[in-house]
């Protein structure tokens, strides 16, 4: 027999008391606290667009934010991935600094990121490949197969982003040791230059090169947030949200900060000038914020609740569409319930948060099996 999971997660929240209790006073709590908020924003905002609904007997994978476009304005706010990536630039320029104190070199360094990165996404990405090909020998229908698998992995797509990122730091680190916040101007400058020959010139391809300097930028801003050059945020914040309405308002971007399907132009694949501005408009916000959050989180209770969230991070990432996935294969195997309300009306969002309380039900009893992918010490 296997344990109720409940016990399991009491045990993960005992676990994260310990180390809450043994947390040292220098450390940076907020980084763990926007670390932790992000993907769960994250994951909150991928279940929320997710609108499949049946019609006339059948399934139909719906986007809401295609279904209902004022639900577009809410990405501002549910866009927090440069948010991720500023807190992946303050702890990698950490590691980084470590690495150099203990001559370890950066091969060691990128190997021991990579592990940690790579190894909680192979045992998804094994499920779904096999899946995927036995849906297609007892004869699913392929563009059914190939629609749920890209939606479970999902995950894995920003994943890579982010481990090609960490493949830059060690160059990274030194831009920002000899050029400082220059750097940082200089990838937002590419990413200016970028888009403007692209779109002007109708490059669509050029602009897939933004994937590098526009999450580069954000990351470069995570050096300078760890080194206190970021002084003014509410500068940064004004000056960011000043880009981003114009670009919005005047230039050719549209509002929604992520993929909307059959959008002429996006802001997310690949990332714009819009989403830098988003980003930058982000930084400042949170950088701002900071003080007032640290002394939330010196309550015990509240540390430990990040910790814990952290602690599983990669794993709820990775998983949770799988999750959603699941919960809505059980749905369709017992007759559509729930799945026959219009996506977008009154009844469809009062029946929402039962919706993503069975996805996270689902999410949280596999953690602890799946967790052990993520820490297999642990």
């Amino acid at each position: 027999m296997h344990a109720s999971p409940i016990p399991a997660v009491g045990s993960l929240w005992r676990q994260a008391r310990r180390l809450a209790d043994a947390t040292p006073a220098e450390r940076n709590r907020y980084v763990d606290f926007l670390r932790a908020v992000s993907i769960v924003v994250v994951i909150a905002g991928h279940w929320l667009v997710a609108a499949p609904y049946f019609e006339r007997g059948a399934l139909v994978p719906g986007h809401m934010l295609a279904l209902a476009p004022w639900t577009q304005w809410l990405t501002l706010a549910v866009q927090v991935m440069p948010v991720f990536f500023l807190v992946g630039g303050y702890a990698n320029a950490i590691a980084w600094r470590s690495t150099e104190r203990k001559r370890t070199g950066a091969s060691v360094w990128l190997a021991g990121r990579l592990q940690r990165l790579l190894a909680p996404a192979l045992p998804v990405l094994f499920l779904w490949i096999g899946l995927g090909a036995a849906a297609l020998f007892f004869g699913f229908d392929a563009d059914l197969v190939r629609g749920t698998t890209q939606v479970a992995l999902v995950p894995t797509w920003f994943l890579a982003v982010y481990v090609a990122v960490t493949m830059a730091v060690p160059y990274a680190a030194r831009a920002w040791e000899r050029f400082g916040l220059r750097s940082v101007f200089a990838l937002m400058a590419l990413a200016a230059l970028v888009d403007g020959i692209g779109l002007t010139l109708s490059l669509p391809g050029l602009r897939y090169t933004n994937y590098a300097f526009v999450w580069l930028a954000i990351h470069q801003l995570g050096f300078a947030w760890h080194a206190g050059a970021v002084r003014r945020p509410l500068l940064w914040a004004g000056f960011g949200g000043a880009a981003l309405a114009a670009l919005i308002g005047f230039g050719p971007y549209p509002i929604a900060m992520v993929g909307v399907p059959g959008e002429t132009l996006s802001n997310s694949s690949p990332p714009s000038l819009a989403l830098l501005a988003l980003g930058v408009t982000q930084v400042g916000i949170v950088l701002r914020l900071q003080g007032f959050v640290e002394r939330w989180l010196a309550r015990p209770r509240v540390w430990t609740g990040t910790i814990l969230v952290n602690g599983m991070i990669m794993t709820v990432y990775l998983w949770h569409m799988t999750a959603m996935i699941a919960v809505v294969a059980l749905a369709v195997s017992l007759g559509g319930i729930g799945l026959g309300v219009p996506p977008g009306s009154g009844t469809w969002w009062m029946w929402r948060p039962v919706w993503l309380g069975a996805f996270a039900v689902a999410l949280l009893a596999a953690v602890p099996v799946l967790r052990r992918f993520e820490r297999p010490s642990a």
